[in-house]
């Protein structure tokens, strides 16, 4: 093989790399512009909405609460009731129970998903403390609520649905933790 068709090769695999590189950052703001669109997957809005001006007394829908912790993740984190039955569009409140199990503070942040996923669009959350890191001292417990009503619109088939969230570590050291507080404003409920 000549030099110039080489050299031709080496540029053409720098260009698939930075390509294939380009395409895997692009991807998780484009899955999520697609979730958002077809609101598959069970992701629900990340920004409160109002209170709903209507409800449906006439039907019951009951709503499962889970929590997971991502592997790693030296918390306690669970739901205090892991279910209720709502009229759709009455707003509701409960809680999650939170504790940091390190010596250290740790900054928590829950991520939500709707099963079925179709129903995600009509779950909403007025005050949810996933729209916020949330930081804990080294052994510190919070209780963390969520408000919520299921839009009336809810299809008639939905009669269940489930709240599923993942608790990830997003800073593990002090300075991190002071400066996630300073910038998102955020206290410990």
């Amino acid at each position: 093989m000549d030099e110039p068709k080489k050299q031709r090769s080496l540029w053409g695999l720098i260009a698939a790399a930075v390509g294939m590189f380009g395409f895997a950052f692009a991807l998780v703001p484009l899955y999520d512009v697609f979730c958002d669109i077809t609101g598959i997957n069970g992701k629900t809005a990340s920004t409160p909405t109002e209170t709903s001006e209507r409800i449906d007394t006439s039907r019951e829908v009951t709503v499962e609460f889970v929590a997971y912790i991502n592997p790693g993740v030296r918390w306690q984190f669970t739901p205090q009731v892991k279910q209720i039955t709502v009229h759709p569009g009455e707003t509701k409140i409960i809680k999650y129970d939170a504790k940091n199990l390190n010596k250290v503070a740790t900054i928590g942040q829950a991520v939500p998903s709707v099963t079925p996923g179709v129903a995600a669009k009509y779950f909403n959350k007025i005050e949810c403390f996933c729209f916020n890191h949330q930081p804990l001292e080294g052994g510190e417990n919070a209780e963390l609520p969520l408000v919520f009503y299921i839009d009336p619109d809810l299809p008639k088939e939905i009669e269940t649905l489930t709240l599923a969230y993942t608790l990830f570590n997003v800073a593990t050291d002090n300075s991190t933790v002071e400066q996630h507080s300073e910038v998102d404003n955020v206290k410990a409920l």
